[in-house]
């Protein structure tokens, strides 16, 4: 039941992580091409996309470590790399993911020790975007919108 309520929870906030990720990039890459000046509008949504994203991280550590899938770990061992769904759930998903996060949260750090707008914005687009990319390269399509 407890499993059942963390994956749900991790999937559905995935669809809010992935919403204001798009969103925080494209305000970025907008407010970049367009020469406009950083406000705390942009302040407040970059920093909903660090929270959003990093409240996710913790529920799929939560999750990866409560799911059945851990389980094949013992059972296959290095076999994991052998079989592509496991490969995914056990290893890609996880560690690609982790990345994605590590990058929104260097691209947030290093957007507020700039002092331009210009130098601001190009932060938020270059972390913010490699991490969406790597979020949409790992999400399970096929499960996902079941």
């Amino acid at each position: 039941m407890f499993y059942e309520t963390v994956l749900s929870l991790h999937s559905y906030w995935a669809y809010l992580v992935l919403l204001i990720l798009i969103l925080s990039t494209g305000n970025a890459v907008f407010k970049l091409v367009s020469d406009k000046e950083y406000g705390a509008k942009d302040f407040r949504i970059s920093l909903f996309t660090l929270i959003v994203s990093h409240i996710q991280l913790l529920i799929g550590l939560l999750l990866y470590f409560l799911s059945p899938r851990f389980e094949v770990w013992s059972a296959l061992g290095g076999g994991v790399m052998g079989d592509a769904v496991a490969r995914l759930y056990l290893v890609e998903h996880p560690l690609v993911n982790i990345i994605a996060v590590v990058l929104i949260t260097i691209g947030y750090s290093k957007h507020k020790r700039k002092l331009t707008s210009g130098a601001k914005f190009k932060n938020l687009a270059i972390f913010y975007a490699i991490a969406l990319i790597l979020l949409l390269s790992r999400i399970p399509w096929d499960t996902w919108w079941n």
